[in-house]
C-alpha cells in the first residue's frame, strides 16, 4: 500500500501541447475519412449509427448481410471484419471506428485528467478488482494506452520524464512461460530457459518435428499463439481462430505440443482436479482463488472454471512476484538516497523516473529487484531500456 500511494502522488507527466496537437490531427484524418466513406456510399449518414450504417451496407451496397437484429443490421467489428476485401468501405469504416476511439478515449480522454498543478497524470491503483491478483489502473487507466497498432503506441511519446530526469523501463520477459516451467516441473521447458534459448523456436522445432535452424516465421509464430494458449487453457476452435488453420490442425498442435511437454499435460490434469477437490486454486505464494464455476451444471461455466483453475497459479504468481519487485525496488531506491522512484506498473513492466545522474545505478537496481524477485527453476529475466519518453523508454 505505501508503494502504491507514492505513485500515485508522484504521477506521470504528460506533454500536454504535444497531446492537443495530435488530437487535432486525429480530427482531421477523421473528417477526412468521413467524406471518402460518404463519396463512397453515395450519400451523407451517420457512420457511428449502427441502423444508419446497416442500411448503406446491406440495403444499398448490397454486401453479404450478417445477421439482423431487432434494430436492423448487426454492424459490429466481427461482422465487418468478415466483409473486409468485400467493398473499399469496409476498411475505411474500420479506419474511422479506430481513429474515432482514440481521439475520444486517449487524446480528449486524458487531457481532461491532467493534473492543473503539476502537469502530470494520478491513477489510482485496485488490489482488489481483478480476481488473478493483478494490479489495476483506474482514473485514468494508464495499463490499457494502446500497443497493438503504431498510432496508438504514438501515445507514448506524450508520457514523459520531468526536467533533467530519463524513464526506466523495465520488463519481465516471458514470466508466466518461466511460471509455468517452474510449476510443471517440465524438463524440456527448464532446459530450453536455463540454455537462454528461444522458447518459441524450441517449442516449434518439438511441435513440427524440425530442427531449430529449420524453424520458420510462421512456425514460430504458431508455436508462440500455442506456448501463451497453454496458459490460459486455450481450446481447438480458439486457437485455430488466433492462428488462422482448421480446427483439425488447431487440435493437432496442441496434442503434439502435450506429446513433447508430458509435465504440463499432468500439471494441467492436477490443478483442475485439485480444484474440483478443494474449491480453489493457490499461487506459489499461498493466495487462493475460489472457482464455484467447476460444479456449475452449465457446461460453458464449468469449462470456464477449467481455463481460470489452470491458469490462476501462473498469471497470479506472476502478478505477486512483480509486487514484490515494486516493494524491493522502493525499498533499495530509498536505503540508496536515490530521488529515482517507481510512477507506474503495466501487469509485467515497471517504470522508474530517475535524475540523469542516478539514470545508470537505477536501471541496474530495477532490473536486479525483479530479477531477485523470486526464486524459480528457470531465470527470472527482466529487460530494461532508457529514454527520455515512454515511448522511448519501451526499446
Amino acid at each position: 500500500c505505501p508503494v502504491l500511494a507514492r505513485m500515485e502522488h508522484t504521477g506521470f507527466l504528460v506533454d500536454r501541447k504535444a497531446l492537443y496537437d495530435f488530437g487535432e490531427s486525429l480530427m482531421s484524418a477523421i473528417e477526412q475519412l468521413q467524406q471518402s466513406i460518404w463519396a463512397l456510399a453515395g450519400e451523407p449518414f451517420n457512420i457511428q449509427s449502427p441502423k444508419q450504417l446497416g442500411h448503406v451496407l446491406f440495403d444499398q451496397l448490397m454486401l453479404p448481410a450478417g445477421k439482423k437484429t431487432k434494430t436492423g443490421w448487426s454492424t459490429n467489428a466481427a461482422v465487418l471484419e468478415k466483409l473486409r476485401g468485400k467493398h473499399p468501405i469496409i476498411d475505411q469504416i474500420l479506419d474511422y471506428r479506430m481513429l474515432t476511439k482514440l481521439k475520444s478515449t486517449y487524446a480528449d480522454g486524458l487531457l481532461k485528467v491532467i493534473d492543473r498543478t503539476d502537469g502530470r497524470i494520478h491513477t489510482t491503483f485496485r488490489q482488489t478488482l481483478t480476481q488473478t491478483g493483478r494490479l489495476s489502473s483506474v482514473e485514468p487507466n494508464l495499463q490499457n494506452i494502446p500497443v497493438r497498432t503504431g498510432l496508438g503506441r504514438t501515445f507514448r511519446k506524450f508520457f514523459v520524464a520531468s526536467p533533467g530526469c530519463l524513464l526506466v523501463d523495465a520488463d519481465y520477459s516471458q514470466i508466466e512461460l518461466r511460471i509455468l516451467a517452474h510449476i510443471s516441473e517440465d524438463e524440456t521447458l527448464i532446459a530450453a530457459f536455463n540454455a537462454g534459448a528461444d522458447i518459441h523456436t524450441i517449442t516449434a522445432s518439438q511441435v513440427f518435428g524440425v530442427s531449430p535452424e529449420l524453424v520458420t516465421g510462421e512456425m514460430r509464430k504458431r508455436a508462440k499463439a500455442v506456448n501463451f494458449g497453454i496458459i490460459y487453457g486455450i481450446g481447438d476452435y480458439s486457437l485455430s481462430e488466433d492462428i488462422g488453420v482448421s480446427m483439425r490442425e488447431a487440435k493437432a498442435y496442441i496434442e503434439s505440443y502435450f506429446e513433447k511437454y508430458p509435465r504440463i499435460r499432468a500439471y494441467m490434469d492436477a490443478v483442475k482436479a485439485g480444484a474440483r477437490r478443494d474449491g480453489y486454486v493457490t499461487t506459489l505464494f499461498g493466495r487462493r482463488r475460489y472457482i464455484p464455476e467447476l460444479h456449475s451444471k452449465r457446461k460453458q461455466l464449468e469449462a470456464f472454471g477449467e481455463r481460470v483453475a489452470m491458469n490462476t497459479p501462473i498469471q497470479g504468481t506472476a502478478a505477486d512476484i512483480i509486487k514484490k519487485a515494486m516493494i524491493d525496488t522502493a525499498k533499495a531506491l530509498r536505503e540508496n538516497g536515490m530521488q529515482s522512484r517507481l510512477i507506474l506498473q503495466i501487469h509485467d513492466e515497471l517504470i522508474v523516473e530517475s535524475p540523469q545522474a542516478e539514470t545508470e545505478r537505477a536501471a541496474a537496481l530495477l532490473q536486479t529487484c525483479m530479477e531477485r524477485a523470486f526464486t524459480l527453476r528457470v531465470p527470472l529475466v527482466a529487460e530494461t531500456h532508457v529514454g527520455k519518453t515512454w515511448y522511448d523508454a519501451k526499446g
